[in-house]
């Protein structure tokens, strides 16, 4: 034990924010899959119709995710008149198994593998989380292709 009259070592901490390390070439569709995770962990994702449409309603959704493979004309049509009225922007991904994915429908196994994914056919993103590469990359993305 430190006697009271003898100084404490003080250990100084270097605890700087870890970067996630992306480059400038990186696939929008990785920079999606970070960003979805990210804003996952910060509870700011919408995923499901009912959700999905609350927060489009509302106008707090940032961007819309919406799967191609969604075999539902209505929910399509549905979703994208929303976003159209209400300024929102949308991206497409190919799979709703792999949309499931990133938004966490599925369970880890020991091996760090996605197992019993659960098909999603959109998601909103409601808050960001941190302003990241990825996000940057992202945007980048979705303004070049407007």
């Amino acid at each position: 034990m430190a006697d009271e009259n003898e100084p404490m070592e003080d250990v100084a901490m270097d605890e700087e924010p870890v970067e996630e390390k992306a480059p400038e070439n990186m696939d929008p569709m990785e920079a999606l899959r970070l960003c979805l995770q990210k804003s996952m962990h910060h509870d700011g994702l919408a995923r499901g119709l009912r959700e999905v449409v609350k927060a489009l309603d509302s106008k707090i959704a940032h961007l819309c995710v919406l799967s191609k493979s969604c075999d539902e004309p209505s929910y399509i049509k549905l979703i994208n008149a929303l976003c159209k009225e209400r300024q929102i922007r949308i991206i497409e991904v190919p799979d709703s198994k792999m949309l499931g994915e990133w938004v966490g429908l599925c369970k880890i196994n020991e091996e760090g593998e996605a197992e019993k994914v659960v098909g999603c056919s959109s998601a909103a993103i409601v808050n960001w989380g941190q302003e990241t590469k990825a996000r940057d990359v992202l945007l980048k993305y979705i303004a070049s292709k407007e």
